[in-house]
C-alpha cells in the first residue's frame, strides 16, 4: 500500500520543519520569506502527493519546492535580481523528487539559526520565542502558552523580532566563542522549551512528541561540544535534565496511549543507560552546582534513583525546590514545590499552598494548577470538591492524552460520591 500523503506531510512537518526553515534562512537571509515559502511548500505537498504519490525523499521535495516558492515571491516583489546577485548559489530549476540535496550542513544550519535567533539585540523573551517558532515549528499559541501570555501578544513579539534581525542585518552564523556567553541563557532556554513541548505537547493527540525531545537533546549535545573543553555547568545540567526526563518516556504511556503518572509507572521500562549517563553528569560534573538547570536535574535524579515510587526522597526534593524557588521565583515552580510538599508532608499542606496560588490569579488559565488541586483533594477523600477542580482543568486542557487522563480521574471521584 502506498504511503498516505496526509500522514507523510504531517511526519515531515513534525520531524523536519526546523531543518527546512534553517536551510531556507541561510540561503535567503529572510525569516518571514523562509517560513512563508516552507508553509506554501507543505500546502503544495498535500495536493500534489495525493495525485502523484509521496516522493522517495519527502524532505528534499519540500526544500526544493520551498526554494521555488521563495524565488517566485522575490520575482513578484521585483527583488529577484538583487537577491540572486546576493546569493549566486540560487538557481531556478525544475522541482525534483529525488534526494539530490546535500544535508550534511543541516545540523550546522540549525545551530546557526538558534544563535541567530538569540542575538542580544533582541529581547530575551523574543529570542526564545523566535527560536521556538522557527526551529521547533511551534505555533504561536503554543509559544504563548509557554510564556503565559495572550496569543496576540506573542504574535506581535515574533513579528518585531524577525524585522529586527532583517533590519539590523544580524548574520546567520555561529558567533565566536567570546560572544557566546551573552547568548547562552537564551539558547538553553529555547532548547528546554522545545523539549518541554515534545514532552507535553500543547494540543493534539500525541501525549509525547519524541521528535522534539530528541531534537532538543541533540541540540544540547551540540552546544556542549561547541563549548568544549569546559562547557558551562548549566549547559551540561540541561543535557542531564532532559536525558533524565526523556528516560521515562516509554513508561509514561499505557498500551492505549494514555498517560501514566510518575508514581504509577513501570520503572523497568525506564531507559537505564540514559539514566546512568545523566546521573554520571549529575554526580561528577554538577556536584555542588547551584544554577536552575542543575537544581532541576538534581530533582529529576531523585526520581530516577528511586527503585520504587515509595522510595522517593520527597523531603530532599522539597529542599531542592526551596532552592529553585529562591533562585527563580515563579508561579509554576511554586506549584511544583507545593505538590512536592504534599507528597512529603501530606496533601493538606499542599492544598493550602495551591489555594494561595489560585487566589493570586497568576495561573488561572493553567490546567495543571486545577489538576494538582483536584489530586490533593482526591487524596484527602474530598471527592466532590475534587470533581469540581477536575471539571475546571478539563475546560482548560488542550492535549487529548491529558484530557483522557483527567476524564478518568473525574469518573473515579464522581463514582465515589454516589
Amino acid at each position: 500500500m502506498p504511503p498516505n500523503p496526509n500522514v507523510a506531510v504531517d511526519a515531515v512537518y513534525r520531524s523536519d520543519w526546523g531543518r527546512i526553515v534553517a536551510t531556507l534562512i541561510r540561503q535567503f537571509g529572510d525569516f518571514e520569506l523562509a517560513e512563508d515559502a516552507a508553509q506554501e511548500a507543505f500546502t503544495a505537498a498535500v495536493d500534489q502527493w495525493r495525485t502523484e504519490g509521496v516522493p522517495d525523499s519527502p524532505r528534499a521535495w519540500i526544500i526544493q519546492t520551498a526554494k521555488h516558492k521563495a524565488i517566485d515571491r522575490l520575482r513578484r516583489q521585483t527583488r529577484l535580481q538583487e537577491k540572486l546577485e546576493e546569493f549566486p548559489e540560487l538557481t531556478i530549476e525544475p522541482t525534483v523528487d529525488g534526494p539530490d540535496l546535500d544535508f550534511a550542513e543541516i545540523p550546522d544550519d540549525r545551530l546557526r539559526l538558534i544563535f541567530t535567533c538569540c542575538h542580544p539585540a533582541i529581547s530575551l523573551e523574543a529570542q526564545v520565542a523566535l527560536t521556538l517558532r522557527t526551529l521547533g515549528g511551534l505555533q504561536t499559541d503554543e509559544i504563548a502558552r509557554a510564556f503565559l501570555v495572550p496569543t496576540a501578544t506573542m504574535a506581535q513579539r515574533l513579528v518585531r523580532a524577525k524585522r529586527k534581525i532583517r533590519d539590523a542585518g544580524i548574520p546567520f552564523s555561529i558567533p565566536d566563542t567570546s560572544d557566546m556567553p551573552e547568548r547562552l541563557d537564551a539558547v538553553l532556554t529555547a532548547i528546554y522549551l522545545i523539549f518541554n513541548e515534545g514532552y507535553a505537547p500543547t494540543r493534539g493527540k500525541p501525549l509525547v512528541r519524541a521528535d522534539l525531545c530528541a531534537e532538543a537533546i541533540r541540540l544540547a549535545r551540540l552546544v556542549t561540544t561547541l563549548l568544549e573543553p569546559n562547557p558551562p555547568v548549566e549547559a551540561t545540567a540541561l543535557l542531564a535534565l532532559m536525558l533524565l526526563h526523556d528516560s521515562r518516556r516509554e513508561a509514561r504511556l499505557d498500551d492505549e496511549g494514555d498517560l501514566v503518572i510518575l508514581e504509577e509507572q513501570d520503572r523497568s521500562r525506564w531507559n537505564r543507560p540514559q539514566i546512568d549517563e545523566a546521573l554520571s553528569l549529575v554526580n561528577h560534573k554538577l556536584s555542588g552546582a547551584s544554577g536552575p538547570y542543575a537544581i532541576e536535574a538534581a530533582i529529576s535524579a531523585e526520581h530516577c534513583k528511586a527503585a520504587r515510587a515509595e522510595d522517593t526522597d520527597w523531603r530532599r526534593i522539597v529542599r531542592l525546590y526551596d532552592l529553585l524557588h529562591e533562585l527563580l521565583p515563579s508561579p509554576i515552580i511554586a506549584l511544583n514545590r507545593a505538590v512536592a510538599i504534599g507528597m512529603a508532608n501530606g496533601p493538606s499542606s499542599a492544598l493550602a499552598l495551591i489555594d494561595n496560588l489560585s487566589a493570586s490569579g497568576e495561573l488561572d488559565g493553567y490546567h495543571l494548577l486545577h489538576a494538582a488541586r483536584a489530586d490533593m483533594l482526591r487524596r484527602l477523600g474530598a471527592n466532590r470538591e475534587a470533581a469540581e477542580s477536575y471539571d475546571v482543568a478539563l475546560g482548560l486542557v488542550s492535549n487529548d492524552g491529558e484530557r483522557r487522563f483527567l476524564e478518568r480521574r473525574l469518573r473515579e471521584v464522581t463514582s465515589s460520591t454516589h
